[in-house]
């Protein structure tokens, strides 16, 4: 028996930015023989593996594809896979189809273990930058795996999977934020001293990270007037239209301008799933067609909620979390992710809402029955990544036992 054990050399964090790249300790162990048990020969006590290779596998596991829905494409060429069918899709049954991998890397051929011997292996690679990020949305399911696959002399191929989870890179605009990490022009002016060293150039998760500090950091106060047909309801301020994951988004609302009574406040963080389906319009001629058109077609997911009864308040706040394991807003050729705040106002314009406090009693009784009306409004919200070792999810070890 053979026991194949890995785990990742970031083990407070299973969590990689595109483009970052992925360590992994692997180690190949044939367990110590027994003492009661006596070798009749050679071939008893060495362990022989005929091959071993490594490789990260992206995969696509959509509902759409498998339902087989009329006029979208099941197999986009921009999402096949362009590697060739090899003995190693034989034991790769894991759902969902290869949307993109990296290039195996062979870490021997023709292994041989005595009892109580074990070796060890690094693994190292590097995500591409334009692989969609890890996502278990309703529809559509991007994943990630670290694919361990070996072959024992005489066996089938068999495989270890390790989980991990890619967040998705913001999009970098060249600011003078992105510039200033990578200043020096104070340093042009300073004279050469040959036993400085030379500071290198940011790699581009640098840029991102700094990037991503400056641009969520950033308050700027929108305000947005709430009113219906039968008048204004109040006043909603939001304090930056961008955020990362784990932060609170938090808004304020101001009553005392409103001329219609808002009874009740519910506010709810809400992922927006849209797919995008290609329709083919045909024309009257039986042998022409119109270009495809997309029709998005989406889920609405919910996650935190804010509710709270406003009946009588001149002003209120809202604190609405955001996960850390939700993933951020992207966009593919299959589906688009967008975040939103969805609320609902309660009003009424009933005229017993009106109605003065007695100062001698300070009380005020409230009416039995009053007519409602429900406003909906939807307010989009830009969600961005955060430093993956501030999201704590630990890899731990993972083993497969080869017989």
């Amino acid at each position: 028996m053979i026991e194949i054990t890995a785990w990742l050399i970031r083990d407070q964090s299973a969590v990689f930015l595109c483009g970052e790249t992925v360590e992994c300790l692997i180690t190949f162990t044939n367990p110590s023989l027994p003492e009661h048990r006596i070798s009749q020969s050679n071939s008893d006590i060495l362990e022989n593996l005929a091959w071993a290779t490594v490789q990260i596998h992206c995969y696509c596991n959509s509902t759409i594809q498998d339902r087989g829905v009329s006029g979208l494409e099941t197999a986009n060429p921009i999402h096949k896979n362009v590697s060739g069918s090899t003995s190693l899709n034989a034991s790769n049954q894991l759902k969902g189809e290869v949307l993109k991998s990296t290039v195996p890397k062979i870490l021997f051929c023709d292994l041989r273990l005595s009892p109580g011997e074990s070796r060890q292996f690094m693994f190292r690679e590097t995500l591409s930058m334009n692989t969609p990020p890890t996502y278990r949305g309703v529809m559509v399911k991007y994943y990630y795996k670290i694919t361990v696959a070996t072959q024992r002399v005489g066996s089938t191929v068999q495989a270890l999977h390790i989980p991990i989870r890619v967040l998705p890179l913001p999009p970098i605009n060249c600011s003078d934020e992105t510039i200033t990490l990578n200043d020096e022009s104070n340093e042009d002016l300073a004279p050469n001293n040959p036993f400085i060293e030379k500071k290198k150039a940011p790699s581009k998760i640098e840029y991102a990270l700094h990037y991503l500090q400056n641009i969520t950091a950033r308050r700027r106060p929108n305000f947005y007037l709430i009113s219906n047909k039968r008048g204004k309801v109040g006043r909603f301020c939001i304090f930056k239209p961008i955020y990362k994951l784990g932060e609170d988004i938090v808004g304020t609302l101001d009553f005392s301008c409103g001329t219609v009574k808002c009874a009740q406040l519910s506010v709810t963080l809400q992922c927006e799933e849209i797919v995008k389906k290609k329709t083919v319009e045909h024309s009257n001629a039986p042998n022409q067609e119109k270009d495809n058109v997309l029709t998005p077609a989406g889920r609405i997911t919910n996650y935190t909620k804010h509710h709270e009864v406003c009946l009588g308040l001149l002003q209120t706040q809202m604190i609405i979390p955001i996960p850390l394991h939700v993933t951020p807003t992207f966009d593919t050729d299959l589906v688009d992710v967008r975040w939103r705040l969805h609320f609902q106002f309660v009003t009424s314009t009933n005229e017993e809402l009106n109605m003065e406090i007695n100062k001698d009693t300070l009380e005020w009784q409230a009416p039995t029955d009053i007519s409602i009306e429900t406003m909906i409004w939807n307010l989009p919200v830009t969600i961005y990544p955060t430093a993956p070792v501030h999201i704590p999810q630990a890899s731990g070890t993972y083993t497969l036992n080869i017989k």
